[in-house]
């Protein structure tokens, strides 16, 4: 039937599944380019790609480490990033989902901002912020300020009048409301909306580190390109779905922790 789950092992079993067969469907592609072109370098074998994960996992000419140096620069940007994003996105729905004036104000630019694309806008990102840490922090947060913006809004909106009618009747001042009515209705599907965030705000991060980073996975997957050396781009791009699913995960935990009753499906 239509949505009916399935038991934890038979859905574990299915992911496992979905893995394997990514890899053996590589490892064939892989296998025919090499019988084509022994020395091909765009579809790299597995050992190819063992020689590109040592490659940045040990120091280069310089004492470096590729994989260290990349992962502190855009760790940071994405972290700040996200927390601006993040903040400023929750309080502008609040402040909009609210107060009537300020939803009549900020309405019409915050929904033709969300319509954006923020990797066409990097050359206006270079004019007002430069070419450094300002600039990957401000793209990354204005990218997904709209969207939790809007989200957090029409969650508000969502709410039904009985219940905040209710709220009044019992003595509730409008602060109260807005904090044990109005908030934890919209915590959930805004940690949602977050999740939904974090795939476009590496996009927007790795976009413009691949335009003017010195440093970190954009520039350096542009760097290997250019030198055909693939064996570090596929491992890199797979750390990178590796650190989002990770803050997927870890979003998802903090749901069930704190919205109960939302992953329980009382909504």
């Amino acid at each position: 039937m239509i949505g009916r789950p399935i038991s934890r092992p038979k859905g574990v079993l299915l992911s496992v599944l979905s893995v394997l067969v990514l890899l053996v469907g590589y490892s064939w592609v892989s296998h025919r380019q090499h019988q084509v072109n022994p020395d091909d370098t765009t579809i790299p074998s597995w050992g190819q790609l063992a020689e590109g994960v040592k490659k940045f996992t040990q120091p280069d000419r310089k004492g470096e480490r590729w994989l260290i140096e990349d992962s502190l620069a855009t760790g940071e940007r994405l972290a700040l990033g996200l927390a601006l994003g993040i903040v400023f996105g929750f309080l502008i729905g609040m402040l909009m989902g609210c107060i009537a004036p300020v939803e009549a104000f900020l309405n019409p630019p915050i929904s033709m901002l969300a319509k954006v694309p923020q990797t066409a806008a990097l050359a206006v990102y270079f004019v007002f912020f430069g070419t450094g840490m300002e600039m990957f922090v401000a793209m990354i947060s204005f990218g997904i300020i709209p969207a939790l913006a809007v989200t957090v809004y029409l969650s508000i909106k969502d709410i039904p009048s009985e219940m905040l009618d209710k709220a009044y009747t019992l003595g509730a001042s409008a602060f109260e409301i807005a904090i044990e009515v109005v908030f934890k209705q919209v915590l959930p599907k805004f940690i949602d909306a977050v999740r939904l965030s974090i795939g476009p705000a590496i996009v927007f991060l790795i976009a413009a580190e691949m335009v003017v980073g010195d440093v970190g996975f954009g520039y350096r997957i542009r760097l290997q390109f250019k030198l055909t050396n693939m064996n570090v781009v596929y491992p890199y791009l797979a750390i990178l779905a590796g650190f989002g699913f990770m803050l997927d995960y870890g979003l998802r935990a903090l749901q069930a922790k704190v919205c109960p009753w939302y992953q329980n499906g009382i909504k």
